[in-house]
């Protein structure tokens, strides 16, 4: 088995994507943060004390997607030309959903992005309320959708396209 992110002597190199077709890409990523429904309600009645957690945890989010190939080594750095976070609480389980979307023209996907911006956005959350409980966890983080490329799209067995 031959991996592309490897030479001939086994080192790690980025893949050279200066053949490959400019396609339209999409991502869509998850992560999910538990919270308790305490601290939860103290989040969407905005009671916590660094303030706005849902506002900075989507720009923390959207924020990463732009820094995603500083942060994974052999990722390609993209002009992304749409990123957004969303949130889904849901108080009796005492946890939010975050998905990513990204969106960009490029030669290569970006499922890396979207993960990243979900897993940061996720992590700005806990940052914002750690200071009421530490034992905040996060998880798991993974790919919703893809679409664009030469693998064509992608679309996780429990999830709908819309």
């Amino acid at each position: 088995m031959s991996f592309n992110h490897f030479d001939g002597e086994g080192r790690a190199h980025m893949v050279d994507v200066t053949a490959k077709e400019v396609t339209d890409r999409e991502a869509r990523a998850a992560s999910s943060i538990r919270l308790g429904p305490e601290l939860l309600a103290a989040v969407l009645d905005r009671d916590i004390v660094k303030g706005d957690v849902f506002g900075v945890a989507r720009l923390a989010g959207i924020a990463a997607v732009k820094k995603t190939s500083d942060l994974i080594p052999l990722a390609h750095p993209l002009a992304i030309h749409h990123a957004a976070v969303e949130f889904t609480p849901d108080l009796a389980a005492g946890t939010v959903r975050v998905v990513c979307t990204v969106r960009a023209r490029e030669k290569t996907g970006v499922e890396m992005e979207a993960m990243t911006g979900a897993s940061v956005a996720a992590l700005a959350i806990y940052d914002m309320c750690k200071g009421r409980d530490k034992s905040l966890t996060i998880g798991p983080v993974r790919l919703l959708f893809k679409s664009g490329g030469k693998s064509g799209t992608f679309v996780a067995q429990d999830e709908t396209t819309s």
